[in-house]
């Protein structure tokens, strides 16, 4: 038996990183008022306190919700969807486009690759959460572009990301 309504529990899951950064740079700031060697122990606490919050922060804004068609596994760069009509894997480091096309109900990543078809997932597919790390190692990628794409609304197929070509010594 839970106290906490359903929605509720939606809502801290979803920001669940960003409220224990809340919560630890609080105790490292409490830590900074006791003089000595906890003084300084604070700083440190707090500093990491303040990016579990930042990093919380857009973790919870990347997060669209679940239940929607389809899974998503991330394992050592792989991304894999495995959905109703359609599925695929491919690999972070070989993606030469990222797309965010917001036409689709509900929105759908894009993820393009040389020499193989499109790989079309939901934003709200099972495990779609675990997208933004793979999405953030993704070189010279803006994480605060991609959220704006995702949050914004836009009316039209957005580039998020795209591979630079190599310079051929």
């Amino acid at each position: 038996m839970s106290f906490i309504r359903p929605e509720a529990q939606l809502v801290l899951a979803r920001w669940r990183e960003a409220i224990l950064g809340v919560l630890v740079t609080m105790l490292g700031l409490y830590w900074t008022t006791i003089p000595g060697l906890l003084q300084w122990v604070g700083v440190a606490v707090a500093l990491a306190g303040a990016l579990l919050a930042f990093t919380g922060l857009q973790r919870a804004r990347f997060r669209t919700g679940a239940g929607g068609a389809g899974v998503v596994t991330v394992d050592e760069s792989e991304i894999s969807y495995f959905g109703p009509f359609n599925g695929g894997s491919m690999s972070v480091r070989e993606l030469s486009m990222l797309s965010l096309d917001p036409r689709s109900k509900p929105p759908v990543w894009v993820l393009s690759q040389s020499g193989q078809a499109d790989l079309y997932i939901p934003v709200n597919a099972e495990g779609s959460d675990q997208l933004f790390d793979a999405f953030a190692a993704l070189p010279g990628i803006r994480t605060d572009h991609l959220l704006a794409a995702l949050n914004n609304g836009a009316d039209d197929v957005v580039v998020i990301w795209a591979k630079r070509p190599t310079a051929l010594h």
